[in-house]
């Protein structure tokens, strides 16, 4: 069985800025719409929702990923 190393500083710095450019996009989006959208964004618990959804996507992948056979 072939063991995989630790990722390096190059993937680290390539998600980091993969990370970042998405929620830089997603504040420029926001910015851009109009103001009672902005509102139900930003005073609804619609924030809370998309986290608690997005991690248990994450911790359900994590738990159910088989690695491959050797």
């Amino acid at each position: 069985m072939v063991e995989r190393g630790q990722p390096g500083v190059r993937q680290v710095a390539l998600v980091a800025a993969a990370a970042a450019a998405v929620v830089f996009g997603a504040a420029v989006v926001t910015g851009l719409l109009p103001d009672s959208i902005q509102r139900v964004i930003f005073h609804a618990p619609l924030t809370i929702l998309v986290l608690i959804v997005g991690t248990s996507f994450v911790l359900w992948r994590v738990a159910t990923h088989r690695p491959p056979e050797s």
